[in-house]
């Protein structure tokens, strides 16, 4: 989180700081849970949807459930526990359609 106390450029770095860790610790959890959910090869782009979709809903779940995961690794899990449910709910979609 961004300290709010900082001067507005400061303030601009660490922000752009979190976009940055956001986006890559989604790419990181949606090949990891593309792997885990063993769904073919999945496309840089793909990987980082399903990885930034993820730590939203997963970061809800754990949220629901009463968990929390702090840091890099916390944050980790919880975007790739996210993007697996993520997965196996499309993949429940799109076989009722068959």
């Amino acid at each position: 989180m961004v300290d709010v106390t900082l001067s507005p450029r400061s303030f601009l770095k660490a922000l752009i700081m979190d976009i940055v860790w956001f986006l890559l610790i989604g790419l990181a959890a949606g090949w990891l849970a593309s792997q885990v959910m063993k769904g073919g090869s999945s496309s840089l782009v793909t990987d980082l949807i399903m990885g930034v979709i993820g730590s939203i809903l997963g970061g809800f779940l754990f949220g629901a459930v009463g968990l929390a995961a702090t840091g890099l690794i916390g944050s980790l899990v919880t975007a790739t526990v996210g993007a697996i449910v993520l997965i196996a709910g499309l993949r429940a979609i799109n076989r009722s359609r068959i």
